[in-house]
């Protein structure tokens, strides 16, 4: 039997943290800036997705240029994969706060397979493989547009759809397949106190369905994100951000199946995120929203 599904990384704070799958965001935030996420799916369910994601970007002191590293952990039943990847971003100039990032990434990822895990598997077979471990070589690339209250960016994180070989022996084709990101924004004034921010992520891979985030949040006094999301034929959630002080930003998410797995008994996927923003150009009294 074979399946095919999407193989990156889900985050449902992928809001406050584009740079996990577009190098163009590297520098947007005109200082030095690290988030850290981590979260666990369908809690209760052995061999569920357990995934971290650290970035840290900033401009440097070259003319419209920035620097990014990212990196992330995933492992899901008898697979893990934990990724490293450096940013560059180019920054043209529009005029009215308006700009378009150019971006590269290149890094690579260690791809390791635990075949012990697989119960269905006999020891005793002679084709049995207790594990496997590789590193592949990859890079990416994509643009991000911003204001002040829109944005929209298109990204392929990984170009070199990478194959996992047992010696010379090709063992499932080409394993990292690639996927290709478009995202997008708005930020509606509501008051003087009130902000909605609209939000989608859609994410393609060859042979597996669409998927599409909807996100919808409310901004309070600058200080406080309260919002709901839903991933098309998946799930539905909420998630919070609270600003603790002018460069220190928590968050927290929460989603539950509606597809298959809401008759599986789980508890859902939890996600929390810690934003911190180094320098002068904090975000508190005039926020930014991207």
């Amino acid at each position: 039997m074979v399946s095919l599904a999407q193989q990156d990384e889900q985050s449902s704070m992928y809001i406050f943290n584009p740079l996990l799958f577009n190098p163009a965001y590297a520098g947007s935030k005109n200082d030095i800036q690290a988030v850290a996420v981590a979260r666990s799916q369908w809690i209760g369910m052995k061999g569920a997705p357990q995934s971290q994601f650290l970035s840290v970007h900033s401009p440097i002191k070259f003319r419209n240029m920035a620097l990014g590293l990212h990196l992330s952990n995933d492992k899901i039943g008898a697979r893990a994969r934990t990724s490293a990847y450096l940013d560059y971003a180019y920054t043209v100039q529009l005029g009215n706060d308006r700009k378009l990032n150019f971006g590269i990434s290149a890094g690579g990822d260690q791809i390791s397979v635990d075949y012990s895990k697989l119960y269905a598997l006999d020891p005793t077979d002679p084709q049995y493989l207790a594990s496997l471990s590789q590193f592949k070589f990859n890079g990416g690339g994509g643009v991000y547009y911003h204001s002040k209250r829109f944005y929209a960016g298109f990204s392929i994180p990984r170009m070199v759809q990478a194959k996992l070989y047992e010696g010379s022996v090709l063992l499932s084709g080409a394993y990292v397949k690639r996927h290709y990101f478009l995202t997008a924004g708005y930020v509606i004034p509501l008051n003087s106190v009130i902000d909605l921010k609209t939000s989608f992520l859609l994410k393609m891979v060859q042979n597996a369905p669409v998927t599409v985030d909807l996100n919808a949040n409310v901004f309070f006094y600058k200080k406080f994100w309260f919002g709901g999301m839903y991933r098309y034929n998946e799930s539905v959630g909420l998630n919070a951000a609270y600003q603790l002080k002018e460069s220190l930003m928590f968050g927290y998410s929460f989603d539950f199946p509606i597809n298959g797995l809401s008759t599986v008994r789980n508890f859902g996927s939890h996600e929390v995120m810690l934003s911190y923003q180094f320098g002068k150009n904090k975000s508190y009294g005039s926020p930014r929203y991207f």
